[in-house]
């Protein structure tokens, strides 16, 4: 009897958009890097003019991690590798490599910590999902993540309510959100808002689980995008490091 995970066609529009918003990330980092790395400042210059296209493409990445939660046959073991995998990013960028003299680049909870939390809150919740309608569901997660939108800003519902400074006092709360004038983090993605988009592609990916997403999403059309939205985790993993390396070669040429 063939297993219902080899029975499901494979998605690969999903692989695709995922490979694509992964490597949309790559080169939004790269840019950072040669401000870090190389000391130029126009690597600043775009990489903040890029920053306000960033989160339609982590919007993508999430939605995808959503609705692969629910094709997953344990959503809770895949968060914890993906948290662990946060961890070691931090344990580079925090503790490594300052070492060697770069600082300003730590990573203490990015989109990999917050993937990992959304996929162990998500898995803990599925039984109740899973009997939720998913159009519901679907929609109440929209409108969560619009009216907390703005807590990193001290803001919910478009600027329209605004939240008292003394919940913004402690960074340990930075995961959900709320943090102090001190914290930093390079890369940043708290647990609320973006775990009601990551709910939005849970609720969803019941069209998925059903096979009842358009015919043109399970036809194949780049062979190097699925290879980088199936290796996602990987890929995010090695980059940081091989484009440093990249910048460091580079930069000693230039010397």
């Amino acid at each position: 009897i063939m297993s219902e995970k080899s029975k499901r066609k494979r998605i690969y529009m999903l692989d695709e958009m995922r490979g694509f918003a992964i490597l949309c990330m790559i080169v939004h980092h790269a840019f950072l890097d040669v401000g870090d790395v190389l000391g130029l400042s126009w690597g600043y210059r775009v990489f903040d003019a890029l920053c306000t296209v960033q989160p339609i493409f982590w919007a993508i990445f999430i939605v995808i991690s959503g609705i692969c939660s629910r094709l997953s046959r344990n959503t809770i073991k895949r968060g914890f590798i993906v948290l662990g995998a946060g961890l070691v990013i931090t344990l580079f960028t925090a503790v490594i490599m300052p070492l060697f003299g770069f600082e300003g680049s730590e990573i203490y909870f990015g989109i990999l910590h917050c993937l990992g939390c959304c996929m162990i809150i998500t898995g803990i919740f599925m039984p109740l999902i899973n009997k939720t309608n998913y159009k519901v569901g679907a929609i109440v997660s929209l409108i969560l993540f619009a009216f907390f939108y703005g807590i990193n800003t001290r803001t919910l519902l478009f600027g329209l309510i605004k939240l008292p400074n003394a919940l913004y006092q402690y960074d340990f709360l930075a995961p959900i959100g709320l943090y102090s004038n001190n914290f930093t983090s390079a890369d940043y993605f708290s647990i609320i808002p973006w775990i009601f988009v990551f709910l939005f592609g849970a609720f969803i990916g019941e069209l998925a689980k059903e096979e009842k997403f358009p015919k043109a999403m399970y036809k194949q059309r780049s062979k190097f995008l699925c290879f980088v939205g199936k290796n996602s985790l990987l890929v995010y993993i090695l980059h940081q490091p091989a484009i440093y390396l990249i910048m460091l070669i580079i930069a000693f040429i230039i010397a």
